[in-house]
C-alpha cells in the first residue's frame, strides 16, 4: 500500500511547540537564536515548518506570524488540492474502462431481470417507501387499484398529510369502487383539505408510486410480496408520462359529498337506485361526482346483467330483485348481513 506524502501543515501543533510560540509573543513577537535552549529546537523547527514563525536573516532571529495569515494560507492550499483530487476522481473511470468492459463482458446482466432494487415482503417494502417519502420534497404521483385496506389508508394518511403540510404535490388516481369504500372516501376527503387531488379512472391499471419523478414503485410481476424500486431515469419519464395520459382522462368526483352520504352499494347499483328514483343519466352523474359517460358504461353493465332493454325496464327488474331480497332476509333471520 502507497502511503500518502506527509505535510507538517496537517500535523497537530505539539504542546512543545505552542509554549513556544506563546514564548515568542510575549517576548515582543520575536525571539534571538541565543535566547533558545537545546530543547527548544525540535518546537522551533515544527513552528518553521507550519510557518508560525519565520527566520530573521540580518541577526539570525525568529518573527512570529500572525496565525490567521497561516490558517488562510493553509485553506487555500488545502482547496487547490481538493480541486486536483476531484479533477482525479472524474478521471478514474475513464483509466478502467477497459478492465470494466471486458468484466461486464464476463459477467453480463440478467436479461430478463429489469434493472432495479427488488425488496420482497410487505413490510420491507411499506418500511423503504416510507423512509422515501420522508425525503421526498416535491411531487408525489400513486396508482391505486382495486380496494386498498382501511389500516394501510390510515397510514398512508399518517405520511400524506406531513409531506401536503410541507407544500409537496400529491395526485392519486382510484378505481370507482373507491367511492363506496369510507376509508377511501375519508382519505380523499383530508387530503383535499390540503391540496391533495384524488381522482377516479373506470379503467384497469397497475399499482404505482413516483416520488419527486425520481424513484418509481412498481409490482415485481405476479408476486404481491415483491416490489422493484426503480431510479432509471428513463423508465420513471416514462411511467410518469403514463400517469399523465390517464389523469388526463380521469374524473374528480366530489369526495366530501360522498363523504356524508351512506356509501352503501356500488357504483352501479347506486346508480341504478338513483335511475330507478326518475333522475336522468345527467342528474346521476352530477349527484355521484361522475362523468356522463362513466354513468353510461355502469349503465350498459347493468342492462347486460338485468337483461333490460329499456331503462325504464332495468329500473324495475332492480326493484323486483331488491324486494325479493328483502323477502329471503327476512325469512332467514338476518343472517349473512
Amino acid at each position: 500500500m502507497v502511503e500518502a506524502a506527509r505535510d507538517p501543515q496537517n500535523e497537530p501543533l505539539d504542546e512543545a511547540a505552542r509554549e513556544l510560540y506563546l514564548a515568542v509573543l510575549r517576548n515582543g513577537g520575536g525571539v534571538e537564536s541565543h535566547q533558545l535552549t537545546e530543547r527548544d529546537h525540535e518546537a522551533l523547527r515544527r513552528l518553521v515548518e507550519i510557518g508560525l514563525v519565520i527566520p530573521r536573516v540580518a541577526d539570525r532571529g525568529y518573527t512570529a506570524v500572525s496565525p490567521r495569515a497561516v490558517t488562510a494560507r493553509i485553506g487555500v492550499e488545502m482547496r487547490a488540492e481538493a480541486v486536483r483530487l476531484l479533477a482525479g476522481s472524474e478521471q478514474v473511470t475513464g483509466r478502467f474502462s477497459e478492465l470494466i468492459q471486458a468484466y461486464d463482458q464476463l459477467v453480463p446482466t440478467p436479461a430478463n431481470r429489469p434493472a432495479g432494487d427488488w425488496v420482497h415482503g410487505l413490510d420491507l417494502i411499506q418500511k423503504r417507501i416510507a423512509q422515501l417519502l420522508s425525503e421526498c420534497r416535491t411531487d408525489l404521483i400513486t396508482v391505486q387499484p382495486g380496494h386498498r385496506p382501511a389500516d394501510l389508508l390510515d397510514i398512508a394518511l399518517q405520511q400524506d398529510l406531513p409531506f401536503l403540510k410541507r407544500g409537496g404535490t400529491l395526485r392519486t388516481i382510484y378505481q370507482p369502487v373507491a367511492l363506496t369504500a369510507p376509508a377511501t372516501v375519508c382519505y380523499a376527503t383530508e387530503v383535499a383539505k390540503f391540496g391533495g387531488q384524488v381522482r377516479v379512472l373506470d379503467e384497469p391499471f397497475q399499482r404505482t408510486v413516483i416520488l419527486d419523478r425520481r424513484v418509481a414503485v412498481i409490482p415485481a410481476g405476479d408476486d404481491p410480496q415483491a416490489a422493484v424500486f426503480l431510479e432509471d431515469p428513463a423508465v420513471v419519464a416514462h411511467l410518469v408520462r403514463v400517469f399523465e395520459r390517464d389523469w388526463e382522462r380521469a374524473e374528480t368526483p366530489r369526495w366530501a359529498e360522498s363523504r356524508r352520504s351512506d356509501g352503501g352499494g356500488s357504483p352501479e347499483v347506486r346508480i341504478g337506485e338513483l335511475m330507478s328514483q326518475g333522475l336522468t343519466q345527467r342528474m346521476v352523474a352530477r349527484r355521484l361526482g361522475l362523468s356522463e359517460r362513466t354513468v353510461a358504461g355502469h349503465l350498459a353493465r347493468l342492462r347486460n346483467r338485468y337483461g333490460a332493454r329499456t331503462l325504464y325496464q332495468l329500473g324495475w327488474l332492480m326493484r323486483t330483485a331488491e324486494r325479493a331480497a328483502e323477502v329471503l332476509d327476512n325469512r332467514s333471520g338476518g343472517i349473512g348481513r
